[in-house]
């Protein structure tokens, strides 16, 4: 087991990996991961599984069997990867139980055709949720405006919620209340709230992508000491947010009746800039109770020579301050910057999605 990953562990950093397949399941290497690099939890996405579908023969036969019952592309799609989703998740069972079911989680997002329906999502949150049937599901949604009402109403439905493509810090306030507003609800229906887990996933590496691009195109030497910082200082002002709204009389009412706070998840870990060390989204952002999900070549490389060298504490609030304060007198314009990149995040699922749905219709119309 790598050392590593374990001081990570013991930080209380949860190590979800960012990746699914079946051949991981098969081959038994997602089983290693969980024994030898303390993962506890997967997260999927669109990309995840149009690659896991069109790079491996391990569907071949199951698409023979649904393109001979002549179903659609996108009910092929969602047999095959709840299918997978569910598999994982009784890999994850024993973590789940020890954890009390914050860990041994899987992830599998609602179409992305539905990112701005909010009672489509729902409905699909629903139907995904009975469809993987498993307890350590979690549906993830996007945070647009249709997508907060539809994360309220999810979590009223006693389902939990893996809040995905978050980026700005406003944005994320909204996620807390939604995610207040649908404990509320679920209170007020009958559930148990202790089952109901919930993680915010806050983007890091796309924030230095943009912002760094938009650095580059200044003529002033000022903003080359800035590049690279904006992704962690967001991530450690979303970190202070949660510290003061999940310390409020308004949660501490929910938390008596057995709700457990929304976990921080940071996202888009992998490093993008080659120029920057490949850990730098890992060993930046050390907090107990959050989780990291990690492409694997990122979890590799911290498990091969990542540092947890400190926590984020009360002092980097206001050095991440600082950053987007000398960001603010360059010109670079934080709520465009999100805004764009929330753009971006739909678009390349939109993308992904498609190429999906032709992958399969593709091997449905060989069957």
């Amino acid at each position: 087991m790598s050392t590593n990953l374990t001081k990570l562990s013991e930080h209380g950093v949860s190590i979800w990996l960012d990746d699914l397949s079946r051949t991981r399941l098969e081959s038994g290497d997602l089983a290693r991961l969980i024994e030898d690099s303390n993962v506890t939890g997967v997260t999927t996405n669109p990309t995840i599984f149009a690659n896991a579908i069109a790079g491996s023969d391990s569907y071949d036969s199951t698409l023979a069997e649904l393109g001979a019952d002549k179903v659609t592309a996108d009910e092929a799609i969602e047999s095959l990867t709840t299918s997978d989703v569910a598999a994982a998740a009784r890999l994850f069972r024993p973590v789940y139980d020890a954890t009390n079911g914050d860990d041994g989680r899987v992830s599998i997002e609602v179409a992305p055709p539905l990112a701005h329906d909010a009672e489509g999502t729902v409905a699909a949150a629903k139907a995904l949720w009975e469809r993987v049937g498993e307890p350590n599901a979690m549906i993830k949604i996007p945070a647009t405006e249709a997508g907060l009402r539809a994360i309220s109403e999810t979590i009223a439905a006693g389902i939990s919620v893996n809040v995905t493509l978050v980026f700005s810090l406003t944005r994320y306030r909204h996620v807390v209340e939604a995610f207040l507003q649908g404990l509320e609800k679920a209170r007020a229906a009958g559930h148990d709230l202790s089952q109901i887990k919930s993680v915010a996933s806050i983007f890091v590496s796309r924030v230095d992508a943009e912002i760094d691009a938009r650095l580059d195109g200044l003529d002033d030497p000022a903003g080359a000491e800035l590049k690279g910082r904006a992704g962690i200082a967001n991530c450690v002002l979303a970190h202070e947010i949660h510290s003061q709204l999940f310390t409020s009389e308004r949660f501490r009412v929910l938390e008596l009746a057995g709700a457990t706070p929304q976990r921080l998840l940071w996202a888009s870990t992998g490093v993008k800039n080659p120029d920057y060390p490949d850990t730098m989204y890992v060993s930046g952002l050390v907090s107990a109770n959050t989780v990291n999900t990690m492409p694997e070549p990122t979890m590799q490389a911290f498990a091969d020579h990542g540092e947890v060298t400190a926590e984020i504490s009360p002092e980097n609030y206001r050095a991440a301050d600082e950053v987007f304060d000398r960001l603010a007198r360059l010109g670079i314009d934080y709520a465009e910057v999100m805004t764009v990149l929330e753009t971006q995040g739909l678009e390349k699922f939109d993308v992904s999605w498609a190429e999906l749905q032709e992958t399969i219709r593709t091997a449905l119309d060989r069957a």
